[in-house]
């Protein structure tokens, strides 16, 4: 884990398969903004390929969210052919042949911590192009 998430304690994972429903199995909360980290599970091996966030801080320190939070971003979040991950996040696996997805959240902003979402994804993904010399492949730019 990244030493910039240790400080969130509110926090959990949920795994998805290709023939999940990702509106089923994700248990990211409506009210939460924060980031979130996509792991491709084969077998014991865990290999980052993407890093987002959802939340806005604006100019008098209060937070701006889209209605439903994180699970709707990770659920209806549009990424590779201009639609939801649930329906684009099971194609891709299926042309990567990934068969498992471990989906990590993180609330970076709430009543205990006051930490700018998108600020943490670019700490999570720098350290990530420090340590490989690219972005995690899911992850377009930054």
């Amino acid at each position: 884990m990244y030493k910039e998430l240790k400080k969130f304690k509110v926090t959990k994972s949920f795994t998805f398969g290709q023939e999940d429903s990702l509106e089923e199995v994700c248990n990211a909360p409506e009210s939460a903004s924060g980031i979130f980290l996509v792991y491709a599970i084969d077998g014991e091996e865990k290999e980052l390929i993407m890093v987002g966030s959802t939340g806005t801080v604006q100019n008098n320190g209060t937070l701006k969210s889209k209605n439903g939070g994180l699970y709707d971003k990770i659920v209806n979040g549009h990424q590779f052919a201009k639609t939801g991950r649930k329906y684009s996040w099971p194609a891709q696996m299926k042309l990567e042949n990934i068969a498992r997805l471990e989906v990590a959240w993180y609330d970076t902003f709430n009543d205990k911590v006051k930490v700018i979402p998108t600020f943490i994804e670019g700490q999570v993904l720098q350290n990530f192009l420090d340590e490989n010399g690219s972005l995690p492949r899911w992850n377009v730019a930054f």
